[in-house]
């Protein structure tokens, strides 16, 4: 338990929480659940003994996952049992729903389509804030039109297009984390705001057990969501033990989704120690996707014994590995390895402006049954062992995808910024 802190004024108040300033961390709040479930536009509302601490358990710990993948979020730090701190953000009155399978409220919307339907890509919708209209459905061209200004920013053409595709991206990212459980993550909704301090669009509010649906083996009839109690006929304590025990369940497995799934490492072997400079880049990139690296010097050509001695060390233990050689002049090391194990091997070699050209052939034409790639730059010989690994590891799989998203955000404002320079 942090220590207490100093509470300013009363921000704001919903339903299910409130919010703080903090006195000591100027640009910062406190974000403090309340043990109330709402349904229906509060149509019902019922007190939940335990619901603030479970929710905000679960809030923190998806914050987490998201945050440590590399997406942008207003979650600073969980501070209490109720309560996280967190950027100090104006909220755009928008959710966004994003959908992979068809239930709820869109089959009313949408006569015709059966329960199940799945959305190839995802389905996105968005919902304007408004309790006393309940939420309408917006097009892009209504937001736009509105011309929101929020912290000093305009919600124009390219923050839209970045909370669309954050919405993707978040989206995807949980729905593999809660596959690794074997529970489908059938829907969710989310918010953005506008951070004070950087003037950035960022992952706001909180997203816990009311902010989606989960069916654990694609089952409907297992659902651990809020969707139990707004499915109640009647509101008993009896009904509200079996809800409260739903999302226990969600609080305690949302934790084993900042698990990793599957050990692995990056052996990077080197035919020279003059090799070295160029072999860090890659360990350094393996780093960034929490992928282990060990760098180790050997010669095919000059020591072809010890060469197949330290494979066989790797082979012996058991543990996931990725081979990359890392040979200039004539590449023996790649080929021989990719003939004698069944791990992959991905040839980096450091071509060098004199002879490359030539040499970069022994990387490329390789001998018939060889099976190794060839990848110039050390960044991208880690990326692709990445997305080797990412194949069974959500969190290196997290990793890959947000840097997928905040490429293409870069790309976008400074599409944007340029744009503004000319005009």
């Amino acid at each position: 338990h942090s220590p207490a802190l100093k509470l300013g004024q009363k921000l704001n108040e919903g339903k299910t929480k409130q919010i703080f300033e903090l006195a000591d961390e100027p640009g910062h709040v406190l974000v403090q659940s309340k043990d109330q479930i709402t349904a229906g536009n509060a149509a019902r509302k019922d007190q939940m003994e335990g619901k603030a601490a479970i929710a905000n358990r679960t809030t923190s710990c998806v914050f987490k996952l998201l945050q440590e993948a590399g997406i942008k979020t207003a979650f600073v730090r969980q501070q209490s049992e109720k309560a996280f701190v967190a950027a100090r953000c104006e909220m755009i009155p928008i959710e966004w729903v994003c959908r992979r399978v068809a239930t709820g409220s869109f089959l009313k919307r949408n006569p015709g389509v059966k329960e199940g339907y799945r959305f190839y890509p995802l389905k996105m919708e968005m919902f304007f804030k408004d309790d006393a209209n309940n939420d309408p459905q917006w097009s892009e061209e209504q937001l736009l039109e509105t011309k929101l200004s929020l912290a000093g920013l305009t919600i124009g053409r390219c923050e839209v297009d970045i909370m669309n595709r954050s919405t993707v991206a978040i989206f995807e990212v949980l729905e593999r984390a809660w596959a690794t459980q074997n529970c489908t993550l059938v829907d969710m909704k989310i918010e953005f705001g506008v951070n004070v301090s950087t003037k950035e669009i960022v992952l706001a509010d909180v997203i816990d057990n009311d902010s989606w649906r989960l069916w654990p083996a694609g089952d409907r009839s297992q659902q651990k969501d809020k969707q139990v109690y707004r499915d109640l006929k009647e509101v008993t304590p009896e009904a509200m033990q079996m809800v409260k025990r739903n999302f226990e369940w969600v609080s305690e497995s949302v934790k084993r989704l900042l698990e990793p799934q599957a050990s692995g490492r990056v052996v990077v072997l080197m035919g020279s120690i003059s090799d070295t400079a160029h072999c860090e880049k890659i360990r350094k990139a393996c780093g960034s996707y929490g992928i282990p690296c060990e760098l180790r010097v050997t010669s095919a050509h000059k020591g072809p014994d010890e060469t197949l001695r330290i494979k066989a060390e790797y082979e012996g233990d058991g543990v996931p590995t990725v081979f990359v050689a890392v040979a200039g002049r004539s590449n023996g090391l790649g080929p021989v390895m990719s003939g004698n194990t069944v791990y992959p091997v991905i040839n980096c070699p450091p071509i060098t402006p004199n002879w490359g050209a030539q040499d970069i052939w022994s990387s490329l034409r390789m001998p018939s049954g060889l099976g190794c790639s060839t990848v110039l730059s050390p960044e991208a010989a880690a990326q692709f062992a990445a997305q080797i690994f990412g194949l069974s590891d959500h969190l290196v799989w997290s990793k890959l995808r947000a840097s997928m998203l905040n490429t293409w955000v870069s790309l976008k404002q400074a599409d944007k910024k340029l744009q503004a320079c000319s005009l």
